[in-house]
């Protein structure tokens, strides 16, 4: 004696499908650098700091050539207070205003990601150069204007003498975080 599938199993077996396949798409791992396209602008959601942000689809990009001071409490603050001799406090103080900066550049906007030899770093953050749609260079743009320190990480290395150029004129025009209080 065959049962039939009546016509209501047959909508919760469709249902209990495309539940499992709704999970299954929300539960995969952001995209990977080899998942953008050359020319494809994705949207800023949030600048996590000074040289790190967050894209709409969850991808974290950390800016090639640019560091920034610290404003989260961490081991890396810490380290940088020691070398600098700088007190923990004006370090942040001076991220908050580098991550200030980089908010005003590119918060909320499209950008274009362009990679280097190494595509993610430990963390699985996307390592790249970032491009607004006006072509706005936005990691030479947080160099030029004093809010980093170059910091050259081979392999990636394409732009390094440009951003140490760069670095080297926003000293001497005591821009951005070189200001004689304020000093990197």
């Amino acid at each position: 004696m065959r049962k039939q599938i009546n016509f209501k199993n047959i909508q919760i077996i469709a249902l209990i499908a495309a539940s499992l396949v709704y999970l299954g798409i929300k539960s995969l791992p952001p995209l990977s650098a080899s998942a953008f396209a050359k020319d494809e602008y994705r949207l800023v959601s949030q600048v996590v700091d000074g040289d790190t942000l967050k894209l709409s689809g969850g991808d974290r990009v950390r800016l090639i050539g640019v560091d920034t001071p610290e404003v989260h409490y961490s081991a890396k603050l810490l380290s940088d207070a020691k070398k600098s001799s700088r007190n923990i406090k004006s370090i942040q103080e001076s991220g908050r205003k580098a991550s200030s900066f980089t908010k005003g550049l590119c918060g909320g906007k499209k950008i274009r990601l362009e990679f280097d030899v190494e595509k993610e770093d430990r963390y699985g953050r996307l390592l790249a150069y970032v491009y607004l749609e006006d072509g706005t260079f936005v990691n030479a743009r947080i160099i030029e204007e004093g809010y980093a320190q170059v910091m050259t990480i081979p392999p990636n290395v394409k732009h390094a003498e440009y951003f140490l150029r760069l670095q080297k004129e926003s000293r001497e025009k005591r821009k951005g975080l070189w200001t004689a209080n304020d000093n990197l």
